[in-house]
């Protein structure tokens, strides 16, 4: 807070300092030593009343800050007192943004409502509340929109359950939603196709890291759609032999992967070539793969021979692993007496 006091008394102690030797008949000593002492109060008083003009930082630490306007005024007579008060000025006008408060004018955001719709649905009653006719239809759109925020693999067969629902504003929107995935995906497929072709024209007939590299993604892309189930039929069939064909390619230069001859297994499961497939299982698992990985496939394959003693033993070896909520029905079952 601003003294006046301070600003009055460094005016008339200064005009009392150039006002001294004129009073004690000029040059002595004892003027030039009345001048300096009296200029030396001034110069005290005047930086006391400057200093509240300076801002919080700016006037920290304030010992120093006021010995240096002190020391700056004095040192210079008549300059030095009208610097220290316009460079004061300055500061107080052109003072940094960031002493003027950073959010002063900060709008607040808008709020997200499909964020909210996010916490709204469980998806666990997803697929029974989708279904059900009866339920409002602007609640429904919700629930479908929230659909967004879980994997495709979740999300595309309650979609699918949709497509055949009577409201057509919903059969439309699980349409438009299904296609979006399934092109978001192909957008991608059609990139590495060609990252694929430039890399096969720059390292010429043996396939080098490139190659590999666009194989390995072209594989994993074309699982996508057979894993979020968003091909179906001729178009699925098709997703899994360019998966196998390209998983192929990369087990060619990297025969000890254990997770790609898994996904060689499963592509072979799904293509009903049952002794290949356990051949790629049993390798996954001999290459070091987890045996939780594995084991429920090799039990699948198992049951679909109608192999059932062989089933409940593979499906028994997964009952050691307590870890596996998802299929503890299916092992209650197996296990039971």
């Amino acid at each position: 807070m601003l003294n006046i006091k301070f600003a009055i008394s460094a005016l008339l102690l200064e005009i009392g300092a150039w006002s001294g030797p004129a009073l004690l008949q000029g040059h002595t000593d004892a003027a030039l030593s009345s001048y300096l002492l009296v200029h030396a109060l001034a110069c005290v008083m005047l930086s006391f009343f400057l200093l509240p003009l300076l801002s919080g930082e700016q006037a920290r630490p304030r010992a120093p800050v006021l010995g240096l306007m002190a020391v700056f005024s004095y040192a210079v007579p008549i300059v030095g007192f009208i610097g220290v008060i316009a460079a004061v000025v300055v500061l107080r006008i052109y003072r940094s943004p960031s002493s003027q408060g950073d959010f002063e004018s900060l709008r607040l955001p808008e709020f997200d409502r499909h964020q909210r719709m996010q916490g709204s649905f469980r998806q666990s009653g997803l697929r029974s509340f989708l279904g059900n006719s009866q339920a409002p239809m602007q609640t429904r759109m919700r629930a479908m929109v929230a659909l967004q925020h879980v994997s495709g693999r979740i999300a595309s067969p309650l979609l699918r359950t949709v497509l055949s629902d009577p409201s057509e504003d919903l059969r439309l929107l699980a349409y438009g939603m299904l296609d979006t995935l399934e092109k978001r995906i192909n957008r991608t497929i059609d990139s590495e196709l060609d990252a694929l072709r430039l890399a096969k024209e720059t390292e010429g007939e043996v396939p080098g890291a490139l190659t590999v590299e666009s194989a390995f993604r072209l594989s994993d892309l074309y699982w996508e759609l057979v894993y979020q189930e968003l091909v179906q039929g001729d178009l699925r069939d098709h997703a899994v032999k360019e998966s196998l064909q390209y998983c192929d390619q990369v087990l060619a230069q990297q025969p000890d992967h254990p997770q790609l001859n898994l996904r060689r297994g499963r592509l072979l499961h799904l293509l009903g070539r049952v002794d290949e497939a356990e051949a790629a299982y049993a390798l996954a698992r001999n290459l070091g793969l987890p045996a939780t990985r594995v084991l429920p496939y090799q039990a699948e394959l198992c049951f679909e021979r109608r192999d059932f003693a062989q089933t409940r033993e593979l499906v028994q070896q997964l009952n050691q692993w307590r870890a596996l909520p998802r299929l503890r029905p299916v092992l209650d079952y197996w296990s039971a007496p």
